[in-house]
C-alpha cells in the first residue's frame, strides 16, 4: 500500500500534507524520496503538515531531516506544523526542535 498524502503549492511555499497515521519505517522510504523531489531552489519553504500522524519514530524523523537538509542546501527551510502531542516530545527528546521551525497550523506556518 502507498503512502498517501497531498501536495499543494502557495506562492514559493510548497504545503506537504501526510495523510497517515504512522509515520515510521514502513512509508519513510517513499517519503524521503518525495522530499527529494518537493526541494527545489524554487521553493523557499517546504511546510509539513503532520496534523494527521499521531506516531512517529526514528525512521520518521530521519525522513524530516533529509528534507530539512535538502532545503538548507538550497537555501530554503523546513517548518513542521500541527504536531500532535507524542511526536512533539519525541522532536524535543532527538533535540530537534533545534533544526525545525515548529507552527500549531499551515496557515501560522504560512504567515510565518
Amino acid at each position: 500500500m502507498s503512502m498517501q498524502f497531498e501536495v499543494k503549492k502557495n506562492g514559493d511555499s510548497t504545503v506537504f500534507k501526510l495523510k497517515e497515521r504512522r509515520l515510521d519505517a514502513s512509508i519513510s522510504p517513499e517519503l524521503k524520496g518525495e522530499f527529494l523531489i518537493l526541494c527545489d531552489a524554487k521553493t523557499a519553504s517546504l511546510i509539513i503538515d503532520l496534523s494527521d500522524v499521531e506516531f512517529c519514530d526514528s525512521s520518521g524523523l530521519s525522513a524530516l531531516l533529509i528534507a530539512e537538509r535538502k532545503m538548507r542546501e538550497k537555501g530554503g527551510t523546513v517548518k513542521l506544523a500541527g504536531l500532535q502531542k507524542k511526536v512533539i516530545s519525541l522532536i524535543k527528546i532527538s533535540h530537534l526542535d533545534r533544526a525545525f521551525s515548529i507552527y500549531d497550523s499551515v496557515a501560522k506556518a504560512l504567515k510565518a
